[in-house]
């Protein structure tokens, strides 16, 4: 969450992430023009609110299933409280936002962000699933 925190501060902005980002990609496609670069830089600050929520929903159910009272519920009842507490945190994310220089507030990245903490949970329940023996 602090990682989250700290990326949507103004060091966050698109101006800065450009900043290390276009070099890196000149790399690859030294004539990339400015209009290909807004699009891949768009996709990227988009993966990394994707990947961000992912990892936040997978580390706090692994992180919840430590506790005795939370165990106690269904795994889709875990799911869902989970997802909503990484929904809550994404409107928490965006409104501070809101209120820094260089950003916006966005309701389709609380979307982007929930879509993203879905997955995690999805990854995580798959790969701990236990098998049935044939």
């Amino acid at each position: 969450m602090l990682v989250i925190f700290s990326a949507s501060t103004s060091a966050g902005t698109p101006q800065n992430t450009s900043r290390f980002i276009r070099p890196f990609l000149l790399i690859f496609k030294p004539d990339l023009t400015d209009e290909q670069f807004e699009k891949v830089h768009y996709a990227i600050r988009k993966t990394g609110h994707f990947v961000e929520y992912a990892m936040l929903g997978l580390l706090l159910l692994r992180a919840l299933r430590g506790e005795q009272g939370f165990m106690k519920f269904a795994p889709a009842a875990q799911f869902v409280a989970v997802l909503l507490l990484c929904a809550f945190y994404a409107t928490t994310d965006e409104f501070h936002q809101r209120y820094v220089r260089g950003r916006e507030a966005s309701v389709h990245d609380v979307v982007l962000d929930s879509c993203g903490a879905a997955f995690g949970l999805i990854v995580y329940g798959v790969a701990t699933r236990k098998r049935k023996p044939r």
